[in-house]
């Protein structure tokens, strides 16, 4: 019986389980927005809620402990610097899930895990000026 069980197993073995939840959270936090299987995405919610009140924290062990459980430099960086601060104020509920429907092929149930409040993307190349017709 799964009495008090709160993790799925996703017929997956322990290091293949956490590995992917790992990758579903650091692509949450680089992206903002990932599609996914409705119950991996509320597996995932579970995780990066965490990691987002430990990055409020902002201390150095703080970002040792995501640094270890998210094993993605970028990811790191961007949770503590954009996600965080795109967090500002809230006091837990920072992912949303929106269900889209059924995928075609097995009829599994397909959502959308994003962020509450979007975090600012990240500031693209200044485009050169278009030079003026000569005339």
């Amino acid at each position: 019986m799964r009495h008090k069980r709160l993790n799925k197993k996703f017929g997956r073995s322990p290091e293949h389980r956490e590995q992917l939840m790992r990758m579903l959270c650091a692509a949450l936090i680089l992206n903002d927005k990932i599609q996914t299987t409705l119950k991996k995405a509320k597996q995932a919610r579970k995780d990066a809620e965490k990691l987002v009140t430990l990055a409020r924290k902002g201390t150095l062990a703080a970002r040792r402990l995501a640094a270890a459980r998210l094993r993605s430099p970028e990811a790191v960086a961007r949770l503590f610097d954009v996600v965080v601060k795109a967090q500002e104020g809230r006091n837990g509920g920072y992912t949303r899930i929106t269900k889209i429907g059924a995928r075609r092929g097995d009829a599994t149930e397909m959502c959308i895990l994003e962020w509450v409040v979007a975090a600012p993307a990240a500031p693209a190349a200044e485009a050169p000026a278009p030079a003026e017709a000569a005339q």
